[in-house]
């Protein structure tokens, strides 16, 4: 058997400073990213499906009051859809601002 002294130790090191580098960084970053693609896809998904629901209430509205919205009031139910896009929006970002993160830094952990 060989010795390999001082400097076959030194690349040993490296080598192993090294894969316990990528070890614990790239593998984390792989989850993040798949973590980060699932929430992209779903909040696209989610917008697109608000989006097809609050022109469905508006096509309800306006077809289906009988003469409630005709004349003089045609632009209320442009009114009612808008303030009910903006009170799920408005709800969507308290409900980001109360969410986990939050709780969290109240209980000094």
């Amino acid at each position: 058997m060989a010795e390999r002294g001082i400097g076959g130790a030194g690349g040993e090191l490296v080598d192993l400073v090294v894969d316990y580098a990528k070890q614990e960084t790239l593998g984390p970053l792989k989850g993040v990213g798949r973590f980060v693609v699932a929430g992209v896809v779903g909040s696209t998904l989610l917008a697109v499906g608000s989006v097809v629901l609050l022109l469905a209430g508006l096509r309800a509205l306006q077809e289906e009051t009988g003469t409630t919205f005709t004349g003089n009031l045609s632009w209320l139910p442009y009114i009612v859809v808008a303030v009910a896009a903006v009170l799920v929006a408005g709800l969507a970002g308290y409900r980001v601002a109360a969410g986990p993160a939050r709780r969290r830094q109240g209980d000094g952990r």
